[in-house]
């Protein structure tokens, strides 16, 4: 079930020194995007995702994020959009039903900020992605927040006449809250 994901994940990675794969803890991560639609903001979730991440701050170019979304949890404020965004000339869910992220390297930025670098795979095409993130501590998890743009038409989201930039933007921002237990 591994396929694609976001950069988002990346930062899951960077969220606690961590000696082997850990999972993140669900009702307290999220992934999350917006776009523009005749210049409006419109924001939507993926509600399932998985990943396998390892990382310890000291050393964190040893670390490793592989995370995966599940693209028929995508949901968009009305249930009609959220139906059309899981056809074909969008995210295609039938045909390519996850989005995954793969890690290449993990840097320190300084300050609790990291960068991780990597692969981002959506509809089957795959990407150079870097997702900048903060980590801290929150009891007992390890929180890493980010958010980086990419350009849906470089993933071929939005076929035919939705390739127009003036009804819906090219731009869009994923937006990321992972939580590791400590």
């Amino acid at each position: 079930m591994r396929r694609t994901l976001l950069p988002l994940v990346v930062a899951v990675a960077l969220v606690a020194p961590l000696t082997q794969a850990q999972a993140p803890v669900s009702n307290k991560s999220r992934i999350g995007f917006v776009f523009k639609q005749f210049n409006v903001p419109v924001e939507g979730q993926f509600s399932a995702f998985k990943g396998d991440i390892t990382f310890d701050p000291a050393k964190p170019e040893a670390g490793h994020v592989d995370l995966t979304l599940d693209i028929n949890s995508l949901h968009l404020p009305s249930k009609e959009a959220t139906g059309e965004a899981r056809k074909k000339e969008w995210f295609n869910a039938a045909g390519f039903p996850t989005a995954r992220f793969v890690s290449t390297q993990i840097k320190s930025l300084g300050g609790g900020r990291y960068q991780a670098d990597g692969k981002l795979t959506i509809k089957g095409i795959t990407r150079d992605a870097s997702a900048p993130l903060t980590l801290r501590e929150e009891g007992p998890l390890r929180i890493a927040d980010g958010a980086l743009t990419i350009r849906r038409l470089d993933f071929n989201i939005g076929e035919g006449s939705w390739r127009d930039t003036d009804t819906v933007a090219n731009d869009v921002q994923i937006k990321f809250r992972v939580a590791l237990p400590k």
